[in-house]
């Protein structure tokens, strides 16, 4: 009867304990890249119904106050029935998002509408400031990208 010895069992483990060594990397560059993705989506999606709302707007599919922002008023605008006033039948209305995506690299405590950093129309684009409307989002993280650009200015 024959079995392995401690020096095999050993080698082996070793062995073991080198590969998972050199598979943590990737899959640590894994895990960001699809985070990365994830962030690109959402940025595309909320840009895009920002920019939706706003042309809604400026055709007079939504009433509103005069004088105020063209811009939503906050992230959860987007996602709420506004009726169009273009409209002949009054129930006919306008969504822009189903809901408000999460900043995948944002604390998973904080609902999805507060974990964008928000910049208003009136804000300058180098230092982002939220005010009466959103004009854009962007993500909170310092983080760098694995292209190198910190993933709050993206």
């Amino acid at each position: 009867m024959r079995g392995y010895t401690l020096v095999e069992l050993l080698v082996v483990l070793a062995v073991l304990g080198l590969l998972a060594t050199m598979a943590m990397p990737l899959a640590e560059l894994t895990v960001q890249r699809e985070k990365e993705r994830e962030l690109k989506r959402a940025l595309w999606e909320i840009r895009d119904a920002i920019d939706a709302y706003q042309r809604a707007r400026a055709a007079g599919a939504i009433a509103a106050e005069p004088g105020r922002s063209q811009y939503p008023p906050d992230l959860l605008a987007l996602t709420q029935a506004w009726p169009d006033a273009r409209a002949e039948r009054r129930s006919e209305v306008l969504r822009f998002l189903r809901r408000v995506p999460r900043d995948p690299f944002a604390d998973p405590a904080l609902p999805p509408e507060a974990s964008w950093g928000l910049r208003s129309y009136l804000s300058d684009a180098e230092r982002p400031q939220p005010g009466a409307d959103v004009y854009d989002v962007y993500s909170r993280s310092a983080r760098p990208g694995l292209n190198g650009v910190p993933l709050k200015d993206w």
